[in-house]
């Protein structure tokens, strides 16, 4: 598959979520995924790398979750996000391409990772994206963040127990799942309420994909 089929797709792909962004966006996410095979061949990045399943698996998997949380957020600039165990960068990078008003913090405690996720913060010219390497437990506590998410990380209940310390004041997590996690909803512990379970249709993925929205209850 050709750059240009890969561009192709993920507009098809961006149309079909309702997503509208310039070619200079376009552009910087299929960088990236240039990035993450170039990378990946030292680093063991990403299991996907055949081209057509990283824009959908890599990048329309990750934007998909990019309007529900935009509409939670009401549509506001400034707005502070955590993606943690970001691992090769989902979808923590995608969401920064599309939303440069948004800043966003990529967290992972595997060192190569964080190495690739600096430099390709670098190329790509992202100045609203932090990096940090180190266990989530240990990250300090600042002002918070208003969204706290994850793609990969661990199972609900220890996500919520290792960062309820950086949600902001009427902040929320926001975790990306496969199919409804009806035994992981079940095991989450009482002070955690779940508010939604939104499922997300992403374009080119033959596969049940959803968002659990919860918040401190």
């Amino acid at each position: 598959m050709t750059v240009a089929a890969q561009e192709q797709q993920l507009k098809q792909g961006l149309a079909q979520l309702g997503l509208s962004l310039d070619d200079a966006c376009i552009a910087r996410l299929l960088a990236y995924l240039g990035l993450l095979t170039k990378w990946n061949k030292t680093f063991s990045l990403t299991a996907i790398t055949a081209p057509d399943r990283m824009v959908s698996h890599h990048l329309l998997d990750s934007l998909a979750a990019l309007l529900p949380i935009d509409r939670h957020l009401s549509g506001r600039s400034g707005a502070k996000l955590l993606d943690v165990g970001s691992g090769g960068g989902q979808p923590g990078i995608p969401f920064a391409i599309a939303r440069p008003d948004w800043q966003i913090t990529l967290l992972d405690s595997n060192q190569k990772k964080t190495t690739f996720l600096r430099q390709a913060v670098i190329e790509l010219g992202l100045g609203n994206v932090t990096v940090l390497c180190d266990r989530v437990e240990n990250v300090p506590v600042a002002e918070g963040f208003d969204i706290v998410t994850s793609r990969a990380f661990a199972d609900l209940k220890d996500f919520v127990t290792l960062t309820r310390h950086l949600l902001a004041p009427g902040a929320a997590w926001a975790a990306l799942k496969g199919v409804h996690p009806f035994e992981e909803i079940a095991a989450l512990p009482a002070t955690t309420a779940v508010r939604a379970i939104e499922a997300l249709q992403v374009p080119g993925l033959d596969a049940e994909r959803c968002m659990v929205w919860m918040e401190p209850a």
